[in-house]
């Protein structure tokens, strides 16, 4: 399912006013879309995007000194782009820079709408994608900590804690976030190794050193067992 709730840092790169304010006219409709930032030159943009981290550009291309072609060069294809200007013979060059679509001015309603629905698949794909990855079989997955992707051995995970719409991924060393529900997680392969012990837990077999009426154990850390689940871990135990 996907998470409604998440936002995209947003900007807009228009040398003209008034085409500037008709694109975050359109773009204000989507709630997903977290404008951070408009600017009226991609030198401006490019300053900017020093200091910020920004996840979709919306650019014009005819733009005095730096074109909308040109900061998209310079960087790189990290960003998803859709490029908006008035001239349709631009297209072939932005689709070789990767772009995500190409509009064309004075900009209409229901074209809009279909490339945000296509860009909101993108980066819910992207998205998921950059939560973890499996690798080196299952033995390990790289998760997203700031701005860095962080290798943690699925081995040395103690357990997995619920928080509404995150999970937090627990390991001897350090607790890490990922956007995503326990039990979207559990359904990875990844993680078939756990238990569910708990709505909001689930732990690795191999940790549990005791199991009392209410609690499961790891080392000194104590873990709720929720009725529902007390069946199927006695089971599991036992095998």
């Amino acid at each position: 399912m996907a998470d409604n709730s998440r936002t995209y840092n947003t900007i807009i790169v228009d040398d003209n006013e008034i085409d500037q304010l008709h694109t975050l006219m359109y773009a204000k409709k989507y709630s997903f879309l977290n404008i951070t930032g408009r600017f009226n030159s991609a030198e401006a943009a490019l300053e900017f995007l020093q200091t910020n981290e920004v996840d979709v550009l919306l650019l014009d291309i005819d733009m005095d000194g730096i074109s909308g072609h040109e900061l998209r060069r310079q960087l790189g294809q990290k960003e998803a782009c859709i490029f908006i200007t008035s001239y349709p013979d631009y297209a072939v060059e932005s689709f070789e820079l990767a772009a995500l679509d190409f509009l064309v001015k004075p900009l209409e309603s229901g074209r809009f709408d279909k490339a945000m629905e296509r860009l909101k698949t993108y980066l819910e794909l992207v998205h998921k994608a950059s939560l973890f990855e499996s690798s080196l079989g299952t033995d390990a997955i790289f998760i997203k900590d700031g701005h860095q992707q962080v290798k943690i051995q699925l081995h040395d995970i103690l357990y997995l804690e619920a928080l509404k719409d995150y999970t937090r991924i627990v390991t001897p060393e350090k607790k890490y976030c990922v956007l995503s529900v326990l039990g979207n997680l559990l359904q990875e392969a990844a993680f078939k190794t756990f238990i569910r012990i708990h709505r909001s837990y689930a732990v690795q077999k191999h940790f549990i050193s005791k199991i009392s009426a209410q609690q499961v154990f790891i080392d000194e850390i104590g873990l709720p067992i929720g009725r529902t689940y007390k069946d199927s871990l006695n089971y599991l135990v036992q095998r």
